[in-house]
């Protein structure tokens, strides 16, 4: 399926946008739940072996850590290492969490690897140690492979297809990821709440509509189902901000239908730009934020453009 060409507002919106290419984030990419405590339910690397030095908490899988200051996750817990960026930086782990996690050695969950058990606490192996750029949790079911999506209209995929147009690549990443590190390259990171979670909800509902719908293949015939560029949604792997995170964790139960269906939500920073603009269709990301500026909430803001929609958990 074609999918229509879109303008990002990080096109267009000056130095103040966080972008993934040339531009410095406003804030340092995190998730808002880290707190440099190793705490039930985390996955935590620390600085030194043997649990030593500083840790860096996380929840799920990551497929890409940053390298450089400020945009990259950082050990965040007191002690050596504090401040540092985990990539390439790690000794050794300490699984909290109720999965088994891979250690990858390349971003995107690829090279060589390490797992660890729900409990275990260990050093990375020579060849991992100070060598980590990406964990996976892992399921205990096999994953999607192929075309194929686990999602439907009522169910989130658990990962989706991008296209990398930079490297000619098709890579499954994880939705949540994915959505994660779409938002803050097409909203801008300092908006107000409410503009972020009404971006968070069609950012998560465009991708979420074409890994059920998409028909589209690579030149060389590879299937997938969005690009990383304005042709569908800017996903830059380790841009994803504090704020953007919150709005998508805030809203992630939420699924905007129309008929029943997941909708096919677009969206552009102001109809002048976008000639492809249909009102009731798009959204205006600038809009958003006036909108909210005047006190409106997310919920408000999504049906004063998206017509004849449901929003339900």
């Amino acid at each position: 399926m074609k999918k229509t060409s879109r303008t990002a507002l990080a096109a267009i919106a000056g130095t103040t946008m966080v972008l993934g290419g040339g531009m410095a984030l406003s804030s340092p990419a995190h998730a808002a739940s880290r707190n440099g405590s190793c705490d039930s339910g985390d996955f935590c690397y620390y600085f030194d072996s043997n649990q030593k030095g500083s840790v860096s908490d996380f929840t799920s899988s990551l497929d890409d850590y940053g390298t450089t200051q400020p945009t990259c996750y950082q050990f965040k817990g007191a002690g050596t290492g504090k401040g540092r960026c985990v990539k390439n930086n790690a000794a050794s782990v300490w699984n909290r969490s109720g999965h088994t996690v891979r250690v990858y050695f390349n971003s995107n969950y690829a090279g060589a690897y390490q797992d660890f058990k729900p409990g275990t606490k260990g050093n990375l192996k020579p060849g991992l140690k100070n060598n980590d750029a990406s964990h996976q949790f892992l399921r205990s079911t096999p994953p999607v492979t192929g075309c194929k999506t686990d999602g439907t209209d009522t169910k989130l995929p658990s990962s989706i297809l991008v296209y990398r147009t930079g490297s000619g690549r098709v890579e499954r990443v994880a939705f949540k990821t994915y959505v994660k590190n779409v938002l803050p390259n097409e909203w801008v990171s300092s908006w107000h709440s409410a503009s972020l979670k009404s971006g968070a909800i069609a950012v998560k509902s465009f991708g979420w509509y074409f890994a059920l719908h998409s028909e589209s293949k690579t030149p060389s015939g590879h299937c997938y189902d969005v690009r990383d560029d304005t042709g569908s949604q800017v996903y830059r792997p380790g841009s994803a901000t504090a704020a953007t995170n919150s709005a998508v964790d805030a809203t992630w139960g939420t699924r905007m239908t129309r008929s029943g269906k997941i909708l096919q939500a677009h969206y552009c920073s102001s109809p002048s730009v976008c000639s492809a603009w249909v009102a009731g269709d798009w959204m205006s990301q600038n809009g958003s934020q006036s909108l909210a500026a005047k006190g409106d909430s997310y919920s408000s803001i999504l049906r004063h453009y998206y017509r004849d929609i449901a929003l339900t958990s």
